[in-house]
């Protein structure tokens, strides 16, 4: 049975994005200026930014990096990551990073979302090991400041569940190989689209 992952619309602005379109003029004002450090927002405002924007790229690296830390010391996660790359987190950040529109890293870098696929065949997940997953992965969240808007947020989680939720079903025993032109998946503010249909 072959997964086929979804691309997901955009929709309009969410409501948050209104009310912070003057600051986020003002910080990509004051970075061009050189007043400010770091990554400024790259916001058009005749449309949403990516959710990527939204959380910054270097956010999306400290909470990756946070998440595999908190994993290596988890009874239930270390396990399934006992013999991870180093370089582990960083694949991570990028792959989400491109999912949520932050242009190309991962798939720049060599990676696909087949490859990704791949990782997870025959590991034979459980259900007790993504709901861990699932809640390390929002308390690391949490604590490098991932926005904490309602809009970003339940789009956020919604991601996670949906990802969790394939990981699981493509390592369990039977689940035919990804197609090496599985394409990437494309995450935003938009509404899942429909449900999701067994095509295997």
């Amino acid at each position: 049975m072959n997964l086929l992952l979804m691309h997901r619309a955009r929709a309009r602005p969410p409501p948050l994005f209104e009310l912070r379109r003057d600051l986020a003029v003002a910080l990509r004002a004051k970075a061009d200026a050189g007043e400010s450090e770091g990554e400024a927002p790259r916001l058009r405002l005749d449309m949403p930014p990516t959710l990527a924007e939204w959380i910054g790229i270097d956010k999306l690296h400290a909470l990756t990096k946070r998440f595999y830390q908190r994993v290596a010391d988890d009874p239930i996660l270390s396990p399934v990551f006992a013999h991870m790359d180093a370089k582990h987190p960083e694949h991570v950040a990028a792959f989400i990073a491109e999912v949520f529109g932050g242009g190309t890293p991962y798939t720049s870098a060599g990676g696909s979302h087949g490859g990704m696929i791949a990782r997870h065949m025959g590991r034979k997940l459980t259900e007790t090991q993504r709901r861990r997953w699932m809640e390390l992965m929002i308390d690391s969240a949490d604590e490098v400041g991932l926005p904490a808007d309602p809009e970003f947020r339940s789009t956020f989680v919604a991601y996670l569940e949906w990802g969790t939720r394939l990981a699981v079903m493509n390592s369990q025993e039977g689940e035919a190989p990804p197609s090496g032109t599985t394409p990437m998946p494309k995450w935003d503010w938009g509404p899942a689209g429909g449900p999701w249909i067994d095509e295997g």
